[in-house]
């Protein structure tokens, strides 16, 4: 079965053979299911099927439990004997256990290697929906890249944006006069944003090195794909930041990519687990490129594949483009429940044998309702299917294996330090050092020429002539010596305001946000 994943079978009532066919693997698929029903056993025997394929894999890892993929499964695991006996039943003959090559990724650089973009790479799209900004804080967003592209300044992190929009702010008017109304009160929304966003701990997704895309579609000496696992536990945390990040990659594949049609195996095999939040309060504009991406990324070679507990949770536009389908049980306590299983028989093709709403309503742990797409890409009968064992360690592997395997690992210190090169941050800060320069040369000219005009005037009305008693108004006793102070006081800081001092302070209100950077 070189070209086709081993997926089960089962006895009378089930599909005596069912097998995922590589040729069509970038068509697609979503693997659906109540919490509990065998939805991360199904991803991982997939995973493990397209790696021995040569079929490289993404895949995030929600709970912790997908990095037993790096270690073969044992004797004494207390469930090898059902495993051994599931294996029997459904006439896995070559089932074994084994691990499979696998690199960790880690966003927070903490359980893999640090996966990075930049700012200019993740877009105002993305990053607006990110940050859930307004359309008119879109807007402003949109008109800051396109002053970085125009000024020829690199957008790298988020302390690059910030900068940036502190500019867009303070020459406002200008700006507004070429690209429309930037309202303050709208920047400062943007900046309060990023701040909640870098406490999430987004800053450490933006950087360089960036990910480069090859790293991800490796295959080891020994042919098998490499399994790429991103640790998503902690960020699940910042749940959108999670769904905007995979949507950026899938959108990088997308655009990266070269066509490659319809290949005899996938490119790379991307699951997208938790996929609900993707399209949670999108806007329409966003589930359009979702839809855009499901539909053109295949004839790249890339297969993508929904992990959720509803098929509701999906778009039908995108819903109707997943032409494997893995659905395990889904409970039908509730009229909606029930009316939400109906809906998701009706997009199977039948078999006479049973009815689909009952298949789906009562398949136990471990079983599934499956359909996948058979020559010509027409969608294959709907089966009652025992999924097969996994031959990898099913459950998490401790820390000790994790640093060895990321050791191991062919990308091992390519990513682990930051580099800060030049960009916006230090391009703005020193246009900002080489104005005050400039300032303090014009203003130091300035008062040399006003030294020069008072010492020149001082000399015109020298006379040599003794000087009588000033013929001005002498204080009064309501004046005294206060009032006459005060004048002196005011009369002073004007001086000074108009002087080098003042300058500076004015100067400094402007420049000072770049200080201490």
């Amino acid at each position: 079965m070189a070209d086709r994943v081993f997926i089960g079978g089962g006895g009378p009532e089930y599909a005596t053979h069912q097998a995922l066919s590589l040729r069509y693997a970038n068509r697609h698929g979503l693997i659906a299911g109540a919490t509990g029903t065998g939805k991360t056993v199904t991803l991982q025997i997939l995973a493990e099927g397209f790696s021995a394929a040569g079929v490289p894999v993404f895949l995030s890892d929600v709970k912790g439990d997908l990095s037993g993929l790096c270690e073969a499964g044992r004797s004494d695991f207390k469930l090898h004997d059902a495993f051994m006996k599931r294996a029997a039943t459904i006439g896995f003959e070559d089932y074994r256990y084994e691990a499979f090559p696998v690199t960790f990724w880690d966003l927070f650089g903490e359980q893999g290697h640090p996966v990075r973009t930049t700012v200019a790479e993740m877009g105002p799209l993305l990053l607006s929906r990110l940050m859930e900004l307004s359309e008119a804080q879109e807007g402003i967003l949109n008109i800051a890249f396109r002053i970085a592209d125009e000024e020829g300044m690199p957008l790298l992190d988020l302390k690059d944006l910030q900068a940036l929009l502190v500019w867009v702010g303070e020459n406002r008017d200008e700006i507004g006069m070429r690209y429309g109304n930037v309202s303050p009160q709208s920047v400062g929304a943007i900046q309060r944003q990023l701040l909640v966003l870098e406490n999430q701990g987004g800053d450490r997704l933006f950087g360089e090195p960036a990910l480069e895309l090859s790293d991800l579609m490796r295959t080891d000496p020994d042919g098998r794909g490499r399994i790429n696992i991103l640790a998503a536990d902690k960020l699940m945390g910042a749940p959108r930041l999670y769904a905007t990040f995979l949507l950026w990659l899938l959108s990088e594949l997308f655009e990266t990519l070269p066509e490659v049609g319809d290949p005899e195996k996938p490119k790379l095999v991307f699951f997208f687990d938790e996929a609900h939040l993707l399209f949670e309060d999108a806007p329409k504009a966003l589930v359009d490129k979702v839809e855009q991406v499901a539909r053109l990324i295949r004839s790249k070679g890339v297969g993508v594949y929904f992990i959720t507990q509803n098929p509701d949770d999906v778009p039908e536009d995108i819903l109707g483009q997943l032409g494997n389908r893995f659905q395990h049980a889904l409970r039908a306590f509730t009229a909606r429940d029930r009316k939400a299983l109906k809906r998701a028989a009706e997009t199977y093709r039948p078999n006479p044998r049973f009815e689909t709403v009952d298949a789906i309503r009562d398949v136990g742990v471990g079983e599934a309702v499956t359909s996948m797409l058979e020559e010509k890409g027409v969608p294959g009968i709907v089966e009652r299917t025992l999924i097969r064992p996994p031959s990898s360690r099913l459950g998490p592997v401790n820390d000790a294996r994790r640093a060895e395997v990321m050791a191991a690992s062919p990308v091992a210190g390519k990513y682990d330090r930051l580099v800060d090169r030049e960009s916006a941050f230090e391009m703005l800060r020193d246009r900002a050092a080489k104005a005050a320069r400039a300032a303090e040369k014009a203003e130091a000219a300035a008062e040399e020429q006003s030294m020069a005009e008072r010492e020149f005037n001082a000399g015109r009305r020298y006379s040599g002539n003794r000087v009588g008693r000033s013929s001005s108004r002498p204080a009064t006793r309501d004046e005294g010596f206060g009032a006459s102070f005060g004048k002196a006081i005011s009369g002073a800081v004007l001086k000074e305001l108009n002087g080098t001092t003042g300058r500076r302070i004015v100067r400094g209100i402007l420049g000072g946000l770049f200080k201490g950077r």
